[in-house]
């Protein structure tokens, strides 16, 4: 809403300016007269019934006049009474001017209308009939009182009547109008305050949404920028900033789009650990030189809704095969105990039946790990202290493991604390990664893990590092890896880490693995950024 003092303001300067123009016209008026009395050049009739009396009352009026420029500048006392104060001041001044040019035939008697026009615009109400009945008044007094002082002169009561009237007319007219343009303000006023709510609120609502928002210019200045497009861009101050230096990808997305508009827009990322960006262009004009508005879609957020779907196939397909395939393999596991309780079999049988358990046992496994897909199709994403969860995660896993703690060194980086993940996932995904961590480290010695957590500079993002002291992973396996089914392994499943990220992107998180020469492997879990939530 407007503040309420900044109003007021408002509110004093359309209710003070009018009148402090109507005091700007009787100045002008009263300097006049009194330029013209002190020149001897004034015209008839003018002063001709008495000069003295016309000079005097002029000095007296722009004296008045500039005494209430202070005192409509210092707004005391108040609009009303200085309103009144000034209309009698201009009817009294008026008739002893048209007394001293002669009376009503002077014709300063219209001057009247003026006073009372403006009297009648700047109060509302009745007030506007009773100064035109005063000022009628005025007119007949004078005309009474010339009549009875000077018997010898003309006295016309019918111009004075006619005159009167108009002043009556004047006076419904001028209110009439005042009425008009006091309702036109208030409903300008009341639109004025509605506008400046909706552009709040529309400045609230641009900034707090998921989605970012950038208007540019053609010259590449930033004219607007919100949050997400702030922390999508890692953008840390946009004053006086051009798009090219904030984001080249992106300016070079908008060129090309500049130059083909038809041309759809491709993804692209503000850097290598950043997500992928969507951008979208539309003009803010009907020429080329207008600004240009830009949105930045994270394709984080629909890539996850992609994953639920796909989560959501794989469960329809885990029921299909645990109804078609675990019944049989049963049986032949089954079979194959059976088999092997035999006391008939030689050595080479008896090898035979450890390789139908030993493979059925894996075919189960298999089978096991993809229903874990099944039951995660849908995350709960929650806000979990990363410091307190390690911890208790850690003491955990060295319990259940039989794993020493001098085996294990987690560290966090004092900037990250809250982050957004399913618990029952994360426990997952970290204990998965561990897991391999202590089967691939370093045999000879003894296994090392690191677990270490910071905030990734360019995109203001937590992460988390799962480190061993392993020979680390080729080159060219490094990008199979999470491809289901790929193992190296002889009794390994391939399922682990294909499982491991297909968790972390249902939580908007990334797992990437990062080659570390000083040590060994590096799998890096980037968390979605805790101060946005996604609705889905």
């Amino acid at each position: 809403m407007l503040n309420s003092s900044k109003a007021k303001q408002i509110a004093n300067t359309q209710m003070w300016s009018p009148l402090r123009l109507l005091n700007l016209y009787r100045i002008t008026l009263a300097g006049l007269a009194s330029i013209l009395c002190y020149s001897d050049s004034i015209p008839y009739p003018l002063g001709s019934s008495n000069f003295k009396l016309f000079y005097a009352t002029s000095i007296v009026y722009l004296i008045v006049g500039l005494l209430n420029v202070i005192s409509i500048k210092r707004q005391a006392p108040h609009f009303e009474s200085q309103v009144y104060a000034h209309v009698l001041v201009d009817i009294a001044i008026i008739t002893l001017l048209m007394h001293a040019s002669g009376g009503i035939g002077s014709g300063m008697g219209i001057l009247l209308v003026i006073a009372v026009a403006g009297g009648s615009l700047l109060i509302f109400g009745r007030a506007a009939i009773l100064i035109a009945s005063i000022a009628t008044i005025a007119l007949l007094s004078e005309q009474i009182y010339t009549s009875w002082s000077h018997p010898l002169w003309n006295t016309n009561y019918t111009q004075a009547g006619l005159l009167g009237a108009s002043l009556f007319a004047t006076a419904i007219l001028a209110q009439a109008l005042a009425k008009r343009l006091h309702d036109s303000e208030a409903l300008a006023e009341k639109r004025g305050v509605d506008l400046a709510s909706m552009a709040q609120l529309t400045e609230y609502i641009i900034e707090r949404m998921q989605t970012g928002i950038l208007v540019i210019d053609h010259h590449q200045k930033i004219h607007l920028i919100n949050a997400s497009a702030r922390n999508l861009l890692g953008e840390k101050q946009s004053n006086e900033i051009t798009i090219s230096k904030l984001s080249a990808p992106l300016m070079r997305q908008i060129e090309h789009w500049w130059a083909h508009p038809n041309d759809q827009p491709q993804p692209f990322k503000s850097s290598e650990t950043a997500p992928s960006i969507m951008p979208r262009f539309a003009h803010l004009g009907k020429d080329n030189d207008s600004g240009t508005l830009i949105f930045l879609e994270n394709m984080a957020a629909i890539a996850q809704q992609a994953q639920q779907l796909k989560l959501a196939s794989l469960g329809r397909l885990t029921a299909s095969i645990a109804h078609e395939i675990r019944n049989p393999l049963g049986a032949i596991s089954h079979a194959g105990q059976l088999l092997a309780e035999s006391s008939n079999l030689d050595k080479g049988e008896i090898r035979l039946t450890e390789i139908i358990q030993n493979h059925s046992q894996r075919v189960n496994t298999i089978i096991e790990n993809i229903m874990q897909l099944n039951r995660r199709d849908r995350s709960s994403p929650e806000e979990i202290d990363l410091n307190q969860w390690l911890a208790s995660f850690v003491d955990d896993f060295c319990l259940n493991e039989d794993v020493l703690s001098s085996q294990i060194h987690h560290t966090l980086s004092d900037n990250i604390n809250i982050i957004r993940f399913d618990e029952s996932q994360l426990q997952q995904v970290v204990l998965n990664l561990c897991q391999n961590g202590l089967r691939h480290g370093d045999q000879d010695s003894l296994p090392q893990l690191w677990l270490q957590g910071g905030i990734v500079k360019e995109s203001n993002i937590p992460y988390l590092e799962v480190i061993d002291n392993g020979k680390g992973i080729e080159p060219e396996l490094a990008e199979q890896i999470f491809e289901p089914f790929f193992t190296t392994a002889a009794n390994g499943s391939g399922l682990g880490l294909y499982i491991s990220r297909e968790l972390c992107e249902s939580n908007q998180a990334h797992l990437n693995y990062i080659p570390d020469d000083s040590r060994g492997s590096c799998f890096r879990i980037t968390f979605a950024d805790p101060r946005r939530r996604q609705v889905i």
